[in-house]
Protein backbone atom coordinates (compact mmCIF):
# COMPACT_ATOMS: atom_id res chain seq x y z
CA UNK A 1 0.00 0.00 0.00
CA UNK A 2 0.92 3.43 -0.56
CA UNK A 3 2.38 5.54 2.43
CA UNK A 4 -0.28 7.57 4.25
CA UNK A 5 0.22 11.73 2.80
CA UNK A 6 0.70 13.55 6.32
CA UNK A 7 4.31 14.58 6.09
CA UNK A 8 5.26 18.04 5.82
CA UNK A 9 8.87 20.00 4.87
CA UNK A 10 10.77 21.26 7.26
CA UNK A 11 13.32 23.31 6.78
CA UNK A 12 16.89 23.79 8.27
CA UNK A 13 16.00 24.70 11.75
CA UNK A 14 19.48 26.00 14.22
CA UNK A 15 19.49 25.87 17.51
CA UNK A 16 20.15 29.96 17.48
CA UNK A 17 18.92 32.77 15.70
CA UNK A 18 20.74 34.63 13.46
CA UNK A 19 19.86 38.70 13.00
CA UNK A 20 20.42 40.82 9.82
CA UNK A 21 23.43 42.61 11.76
CA UNK A 22 25.17 39.24 11.33
CA UNK A 23 24.94 40.47 7.65
CA UNK A 24 25.90 43.88 8.22
CA UNK A 25 28.70 43.59 10.23
CA UNK A 26 30.50 41.12 7.10
CA UNK A 27 29.63 44.22 4.75
CA UNK A 28 31.38 46.81 7.53
CA UNK A 29 34.10 44.23 7.33
CA UNK A 30 34.52 43.91 3.81
CA UNK A 31 34.12 48.03 3.09
CA UNK A 32 36.85 48.19 5.96
CA UNK A 33 33.95 50.22 7.65
CA UNK A 34 33.55 50.53 11.54
CA UNK A 35 30.60 50.89 13.47
CA UNK A 36 31.30 54.47 14.64
CA UNK A 37 32.23 55.56 10.98
CA UNK A 38 28.77 53.51 9.89
CA UNK A 39 26.67 55.43 11.83
CA UNK A 40 28.34 59.11 11.76
CA UNK A 41 28.35 58.08 7.77
CA UNK A 42 24.34 57.54 8.11
CA UNK A 43 23.53 60.35 10.79
CA UNK A 44 22.94 57.76 13.24
CA UNK A 45 24.03 56.80 16.55
CA UNK A 46 26.55 54.47 17.71
CA UNK A 47 24.43 52.71 19.81
CA UNK A 48 21.74 52.03 17.70
CA UNK A 49 24.08 50.65 15.24
CA UNK A 50 25.92 48.47 17.74
CA UNK A 51 22.48 47.21 19.22
CA UNK A 52 21.06 46.25 15.45
CA UNK A 53 24.72 44.34 15.12
CA UNK A 54 23.96 41.96 18.32
CA UNK A 55 20.18 41.68 17.20
CA UNK A 56 19.34 43.62 20.04
CA UNK A 57 17.85 46.86 18.16
CA UNK A 58 14.97 45.62 15.45
CA UNK A 59 15.42 46.87 11.61
CA UNK A 60 12.75 48.99 10.57
CA UNK A 61 11.69 50.32 7.31
CA UNK A 62 14.38 53.14 7.04
CA UNK A 63 16.87 51.32 8.33
CA UNK A 64 16.42 48.67 5.46
CA UNK A 65 16.31 51.78 3.04
CA UNK A 66 19.68 52.81 4.24
CA UNK A 67 20.99 49.46 3.40
CA UNK A 68 19.95 49.04 0.50
CA UNK A 69 21.27 52.50 -0.86
CA UNK A 70 24.62 51.16 1.19
CA UNK A 71 25.59 47.77 -0.39
CA UNK A 72 22.80 47.40 -3.31
CA UNK A 73 20.33 44.67 -2.07
CA UNK A 74 16.45 45.30 -1.26
CA UNK A 75 15.26 46.49 1.23
CA UNK A 76 12.82 43.86 1.35
CA UNK A 77 15.42 41.69 1.95
CA UNK A 78 16.86 43.21 5.13
CA UNK A 79 13.18 43.29 6.69
CA UNK A 80 12.56 39.94 5.81
CA UNK A 81 15.25 38.72 7.34
CA UNK A 82 14.60 40.66 10.52
CA UNK A 83 11.06 39.29 10.48
CA UNK A 84 12.94 35.79 10.35
CA UNK A 85 14.99 36.67 12.82
CA UNK A 86 12.33 37.62 15.46
CA UNK A 87 10.18 34.34 14.62
CA UNK A 88 13.01 32.43 15.21
CA UNK A 89 14.03 34.03 18.19
CA UNK A 90 10.08 33.62 19.36
CA UNK A 91 10.32 29.92 18.48
CA UNK A 92 13.57 29.21 20.75
CA UNK A 93 11.91 31.57 23.69
CA UNK A 94 8.80 28.96 23.61
CA UNK A 95 11.11 26.16 23.15
CA UNK A 96 12.63 27.22 26.31
CA UNK A 97 9.77 27.76 28.14
CA UNK A 98 8.37 24.12 27.40
CA UNK A 99 11.41 22.47 28.53
CA UNK A 100 9.93 21.55 31.57
CA UNK A 101 7.14 19.15 29.63
CA UNK A 102 10.25 17.13 28.41
CA UNK A 103 9.11 13.72 29.84
CA UNK A 104 5.12 14.26 28.11
CA UNK A 105 7.00 15.06 24.93
CA UNK A 106 9.36 11.96 24.83
CA UNK A 107 6.72 9.26 25.87
CA UNK A 108 6.05 9.98 22.09
CA UNK A 109 7.64 7.85 19.73
CA UNK A 110 9.49 10.97 18.41
CA UNK A 111 12.24 9.37 15.82
CA UNK A 112 9.72 7.17 14.29
CA UNK A 113 6.90 11.00 13.74
CA UNK A 114 10.20 12.54 12.25
CA UNK A 115 10.99 9.46 10.32
CA UNK A 116 7.63 9.81 8.40
CA UNK A 117 7.79 13.41 8.12
CA UNK A 118 4.80 14.30 10.70
CA UNK A 119 6.80 16.16 12.92
CA UNK A 120 10.28 18.02 12.08
CA UNK A 121 13.30 16.39 14.05
CA UNK A 122 13.19 17.96 17.27
CA UNK A 123 17.21 19.78 18.28
CA UNK A 124 16.30 20.15 22.02
CA UNK A 125 13.89 18.63 24.85
CA UNK A 126 11.72 21.94 24.42
CA UNK A 127 12.04 21.80 21.22
CA UNK A 128 9.90 18.45 21.31
CA UNK A 129 7.54 19.44 23.30
CA UNK A 130 6.33 22.82 21.08
CA UNK A 131 6.83 19.92 18.02
CA UNK A 132 4.24 17.52 19.34
CA UNK A 133 2.10 20.51 20.58
CA UNK A 134 1.95 21.63 17.28
CA UNK A 135 1.80 17.97 15.82
CA UNK A 136 -1.47 17.46 18.00
CA UNK A 137 -2.62 21.03 17.05
CA UNK A 138 -2.85 22.21 21.28
CA UNK A 139 -1.22 24.93 22.50
CA UNK A 140 -0.32 23.50 25.87
CA UNK A 141 0.31 20.22 27.55
CA UNK A 142 -2.75 21.06 30.10
CA UNK A 143 -4.74 21.23 26.69
CA UNK A 144 -3.50 18.00 25.08
CA UNK A 145 -4.83 16.47 28.73
CA UNK A 146 -8.34 17.84 28.34
CA UNK A 147 -8.80 16.72 25.28
CA UNK A 148 -7.67 13.39 25.23
CA UNK A 149 -9.35 12.95 28.65
CA UNK A 150 -12.36 14.41 26.66
CA UNK A 151 -12.66 11.28 24.10
CA UNK A 152 -14.51 8.67 25.61
CA UNK A 153 -12.14 5.59 24.22
CA UNK A 154 -13.50 2.21 23.89
CA UNK A 155 -10.48 0.42 24.86
CA UNK A 156 -10.81 -3.38 22.75
CA UNK A 157 -7.48 -4.66 24.16
CA UNK A 158 -6.31 -8.02 25.11
CA UNK A 159 -3.80 -7.40 28.22
CA UNK A 160 -1.20 -9.62 26.37
CA UNK A 161 -1.22 -6.87 23.37
CA UNK A 162 -2.23 -3.19 25.61
CA UNK A 163 -1.03 -0.36 23.74
CA UNK A 164 1.12 2.34 25.19
CA UNK A 165 -1.74 5.48 25.61
CA UNK A 166 1.13 8.08 24.02
CA UNK A 167 1.58 5.62 21.19
CA UNK A 168 -1.79 5.09 20.52
CA UNK A 169 -2.48 8.65 20.62
CA UNK A 170 0.00 9.66 17.99
CA UNK A 171 -1.60 6.74 15.81
CA UNK A 172 -5.01 8.41 15.72
CA UNK A 173 -3.29 11.76 14.92
CA UNK A 174 -1.98 10.82 11.91
CA UNK A 175 -5.26 9.84 10.59
CA UNK A 176 -6.74 12.83 11.29
CA UNK A 177 -4.22 14.51 9.57
CA UNK A 178 -4.45 11.49 6.76
CA UNK A 179 -8.17 12.77 6.95
CA UNK A 180 -7.67 16.21 5.52
CA UNK A 181 -6.65 15.08 2.20
CA UNK A 182 -10.16 13.71 1.55
CA UNK A 183 -13.24 15.72 0.47
CA UNK A 184 -16.24 14.26 1.91
CA UNK A 185 -20.19 14.47 1.52
CA UNK A 186 -22.13 15.00 4.32
CA UNK A 187 -22.96 11.71 5.75
CA UNK A 188 -25.81 9.65 4.48
CA UNK A 189 -26.64 5.92 6.31
CA UNK A 190 -28.51 4.69 3.04
CA UNK A 191 -25.40 6.15 1.23
CA UNK A 192 -23.22 4.64 3.32
CA UNK A 193 -24.71 1.13 3.30
CA UNK A 194 -24.87 1.30 -0.37
CA UNK A 195 -21.45 2.17 -0.47
CA UNK A 196 -20.73 -1.01 1.53
CA UNK A 197 -22.56 -3.55 -0.71
CA UNK A 198 -20.33 -2.10 -3.70
CA UNK A 199 -16.87 -2.43 -1.10
CA UNK A 200 -18.30 -6.01 0.21
CA UNK A 201 -17.47 -7.11 -3.99
CA UNK A 202 -14.34 -5.35 -4.69
CA UNK A 203 -12.84 -7.53 -1.73
CA UNK A 204 -12.34 -10.15 -4.98
CA UNK A 205 -10.11 -7.53 -6.91
CA UNK A 206 -6.35 -6.76 -5.58
CA UNK A 207 -6.23 -4.76 -2.49
CA UNK A 208 -4.20 -1.51 -3.47
CA UNK A 209 -6.86 -0.59 -6.46
CA UNK A 210 -10.17 -1.85 -4.18
CA UNK A 211 -8.73 0.02 -1.14
CA UNK A 212 -8.28 3.47 -3.50
CA UNK A 213 -11.92 3.05 -4.16
CA UNK A 214 -13.37 2.44 -1.03
CA UNK A 215 -11.73 5.77 0.31
CA UNK A 216 -13.51 7.34 -3.24
CA UNK A 217 -16.94 5.33 -1.86
CA UNK A 218 -16.43 6.03 1.69
CA UNK A 219 -15.58 9.52 0.92
CA UNK A 220 -18.67 9.85 -1.58
CA UNK A 221 -21.38 9.13 1.47
CA UNK A 222 -19.83 11.34 3.65
CA UNK A 223 -17.25 9.37 5.95
CA UNK A 224 -13.63 9.49 6.00
CA UNK A 225 -10.97 6.27 5.58
CA UNK A 226 -7.53 6.54 6.78
CA UNK A 227 -5.21 4.07 5.67
CA UNK A 228 -2.22 4.36 8.42
CA UNK A 229 0.83 2.32 9.33
CA UNK A 230 1.17 1.36 12.89
CA UNK A 231 3.29 2.73 15.06
CA UNK A 232 5.51 0.66 17.93
CA UNK A 233 3.67 -0.17 21.06
CA UNK A 234 -0.19 0.37 19.65
CA UNK A 235 -1.32 -2.69 18.94
CA UNK A 236 -3.84 -1.96 17.04
CA UNK A 237 -6.24 -3.20 13.92
CA UNK A 238 -8.32 -0.29 13.65
CA UNK A 239 -10.23 2.81 15.03
CA UNK A 240 -13.40 4.67 14.81
CA UNK A 241 -14.75 8.01 15.56
CA UNK A 242 -16.06 10.89 14.88
CA UNK A 243 -14.57 14.19 13.92
CA UNK A 244 -15.66 17.76 14.34
CA UNK A 245 -18.33 18.51 11.64
CA UNK A 246 -19.95 15.01 11.98
CA UNK A 247 -17.84 12.88 9.57
CA UNK A 248 -17.21 9.41 10.73
CA UNK A 249 -13.32 8.55 10.79
CA UNK A 250 -12.70 4.81 9.99
CA UNK A 251 -8.89 4.28 10.66
CA UNK A 252 -6.97 1.11 9.19
CA UNK A 253 -3.53 -0.05 10.38
CA UNK A 254 -3.03 -3.34 8.40
CA UNK A 255 -1.01 -4.82 11.55
CA UNK A 256 -1.09 -8.08 10.52
CA UNK A 257 -0.25 -7.68 5.99
CA UNK A 258 -2.73 -9.67 4.98
CA UNK A 259 -6.03 -8.91 2.86
CA UNK A 260 -8.86 -10.84 5.12
CA UNK A 261 -7.69 -9.27 8.51
CA UNK A 262 -7.80 -5.91 6.86
CA UNK A 263 -11.11 -6.25 5.17
CA UNK A 264 -13.02 -7.71 8.24
CA UNK A 265 -11.36 -5.12 10.43
CA UNK A 266 -12.95 -2.46 7.87
CA UNK A 267 -16.45 -3.99 8.44
CA UNK A 268 -16.12 -3.75 11.59
CA UNK A 269 -15.01 -0.22 11.70
CA UNK A 270 -18.58 0.54 9.64
CA UNK A 271 -20.66 -1.43 12.03
CA UNK A 272 -19.25 1.01 14.42
CA UNK A 273 -20.27 3.92 12.33
CA UNK A 274 -23.40 2.69 11.57
CA UNK A 275 -24.61 1.13 14.92
CA UNK A 276 -22.61 3.16 17.52
CA UNK A 277 -23.18 6.96 16.74
CA UNK A 278 -25.46 8.33 19.57
CA UNK A 279 -22.50 9.80 21.54
CA UNK A 280 -19.78 10.82 19.19
CA UNK A 281 -17.27 11.45 21.77
CA UNK A 282 -16.78 7.51 21.78
CA UNK A 283 -13.44 6.45 20.38
CA UNK A 284 -14.00 2.83 19.31
CA UNK A 285 -10.14 1.31 19.78
CA UNK A 286 -10.38 -2.45 18.38
CA UNK A 287 -7.83 -5.31 18.06
CA UNK A 288 -7.66 -8.95 16.49
CA UNK A 289 -8.64 -10.22 19.72
CA UNK A 290 -11.61 -12.99 20.55
CA UNK A 291 -14.82 -10.57 20.47
CA UNK A 292 -15.91 -9.22 23.70
CA UNK A 293 -19.18 -8.21 24.74
CA UNK A 294 -21.00 -4.81 24.29
CA UNK A 295 -20.01 -2.62 21.80
CA UNK A 296 -17.12 -4.97 19.75
CA UNK A 297 -19.38 -7.53 20.20
CA UNK A 298 -22.14 -5.74 18.31
CA UNK A 299 -20.06 -4.67 15.65
CA UNK A 300 -18.22 -8.28 15.27
CA UNK A 301 -21.68 -9.97 14.30
CA UNK A 302 -22.50 -7.39 12.07
CA UNK A 303 -19.57 -7.60 10.34
CA UNK A 304 -19.70 -11.36 10.26
CA UNK A 305 -23.14 -11.53 9.03
CA UNK A 306 -22.26 -8.59 6.30
CA UNK A 307 -19.86 -10.74 5.12
CA UNK A 308 -21.33 -13.99 4.85
CA UNK A 309 -25.04 -14.04 5.90
CA UNK A 310 -25.30 -16.43 9.25
CA UNK A 311 -27.47 -19.00 7.45
CA UNK A 312 -25.03 -19.20 4.99
CA UNK A 313 -22.41 -19.68 7.09
CA UNK A 314 -24.24 -22.28 9.20
CA UNK A 315 -25.14 -24.76 6.08
CA UNK A 316 -21.02 -24.45 4.92
CA UNK A 317 -19.66 -25.18 8.51
CA UNK A 318 -21.71 -27.89 9.14
CA UNK A 319 -20.61 -29.07 5.63
CA UNK A 320 -17.26 -29.94 7.23
CA UNK A 321 -15.13 -29.89 4.39
CA UNK A 322 -13.30 -27.05 3.57
CA UNK A 323 -10.53 -27.78 0.91
CA UNK A 324 -9.45 -25.18 -1.31
CA UNK A 325 -11.92 -25.73 -3.81
CA UNK A 326 -14.42 -25.98 -1.03
CA UNK A 327 -13.42 -22.34 0.08
CA UNK A 328 -13.31 -20.78 -3.67
CA UNK A 329 -16.66 -22.23 -4.56
CA UNK A 330 -18.61 -20.73 -1.62
CA UNK A 331 -16.44 -17.57 -1.72
CA UNK A 332 -17.19 -16.90 -5.35
CA UNK A 333 -21.31 -17.55 -4.65
CA UNK A 334 -20.93 -14.93 -1.90
CA UNK A 335 -19.36 -12.23 -3.71
CA UNK A 336 -15.77 -12.12 -1.57
CA UNK A 337 -12.43 -12.88 -1.06
CA UNK A 338 -11.77 -16.67 -0.26
CA UNK A 339 -9.25 -14.70 2.10
CA UNK A 340 -11.85 -14.08 4.55
CA UNK A 341 -13.97 -17.33 4.36
CA UNK A 342 -10.30 -19.32 4.97
CA UNK A 343 -9.80 -16.03 7.91
CA UNK A 344 -12.92 -17.11 9.26
CA UNK A 345 -12.71 -20.43 9.34
CA UNK A 346 -9.64 -20.06 11.28
CA UNK A 347 -10.92 -17.71 13.84
CA UNK A 348 -13.43 -20.03 14.14
CA UNK A 349 -10.95 -22.91 14.91
CA UNK A 350 -12.62 -24.96 11.95
CA UNK A 351 -9.45 -25.25 10.35
CA UNK A 352 -6.01 -24.47 11.73
CA UNK A 353 -3.80 -21.15 11.37
CA UNK A 354 -1.61 -22.64 9.25
CA UNK A 355 -4.06 -24.17 6.58
CA UNK A 356 -5.21 -22.57 3.20
CA UNK A 357 -3.01 -18.94 3.88
CA UNK A 358 -1.95 -18.98 0.21
CA UNK A 359 -5.57 -17.61 -0.65
CA UNK A 360 -4.94 -14.89 0.79
CA UNK A 361 -2.90 -11.22 -0.03
CA UNK A 362 0.12 -10.13 1.65
CA UNK A 363 -0.22 -6.29 2.57
CA UNK A 364 3.24 -3.78 2.92
CA UNK A 365 3.64 -0.67 3.47
CA UNK A 366 5.55 1.28 0.14
CA UNK A 367 8.32 3.59 1.24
Amino acid sequence: MAKQRTKRTYPYRPTYAVPPGWLLQDYLDTWDFTPVQFAQHHSLTTELVTDLLNGDAALDANLAAILEQEFDLDASFWLGMEATYRCRLAEIARADAMAGFAEWAKAFPLRELAKRSAIAKPISDGDAVVQMLDFFGVASVADWHCQNDASKVAYLHSPTFASNEHNLAAWLRLGELESKWQQCAGYDKEEFLGALQEIRLLTRTPTVPALEKTIELCNQSGVALALVEPLPKAAVSGATRWLLGNTPLIQLSARHKTNDHLWFTFFREAAHVLLHNKDKSYVFIDTDKDKIAGFDSEAYDWASDFLIPGSDWNDFAADGYFGEWAVRSFANRQGIAPAIVVGRLQHERLIPWSRLNYLKARIRWRE
